[in-house]
């Protein structure tokens, strides 16, 4: 399943930006390209260039994977909240409150590698046991429709985004 077979009901407006980030291949070669991809771009990061912000109020490179990895996190629930048909209403979550006390500086660029890997490897296990029809089960998280599927995509689109941000604004001096 690719993210171009995507139907409009699966997923609210907010979220076809990181959904078109996400490439055009099945939700698992992406779950795994995308993996590859982080982790060598990270690995390539000094602990010098991970504490440095681009502007005052702006998150660190640390704090910006500290929340990549608690963003994949949380979708992960709702994927498998979904896929087990729980139709509870999820609600939203403030991302800048987590960042702000994550206290992703005091922590080694390393360990945060470390966390990310072990969060993306988890979701591509739980992604692989789902069926068909849990991939396509939808449910409702801050009031806008998500499939599972597009919850897949979105994750990946959204450290898509992250790393873009990240190499345009933080390592391009």
């Amino acid at each position: 399943m690719k993210s171009t077979e995507l139907q409009a009901n699966e997923f609210g407006a907010y979220y076809a930006h990181y959904i078109n980030l996400s490439g055009d291949l099945d939700l698992l070669d992406s779950l795994e390209a995308s993996y590859e991809t982080v982790m060598s771009f990270f690995n390539d990061i000094t602990e010098a260039q991970s504490i440095y912000s681009y502007a005052e109020g702006k998150w660190t490179i640390k704090e910006l994977l500290q929340h990549i990895i608690d963003v994949e996190r949380i979708f992960a629930y709702r994927a498998l909240r979904f896929a087990r048909e729980d139709k509870t209403l999820l609600p939203g979550f403030e991302h800048n409150d987590y960042v702000d006390v994550s206290h992703a500086n005091n922590r080694s660029l390393k360990s945060l590698i470390k966390e990310y890997q072990t969060q993306r490897l988890s979701t591509i296990a739980m992604f692989s046991s789902f069926t068909t029809k849990m991939l396509l089960q939808i449910g409702n998280a801050n009031n806008l429709p998500l499939s599972v599927r597009a919850i897949g995509f979105i994750v990946v689109g959204h450290e898509v985004h992250h790393c873009n941000i990240i190499k345009e604004r933080y390592l391009a001096n």
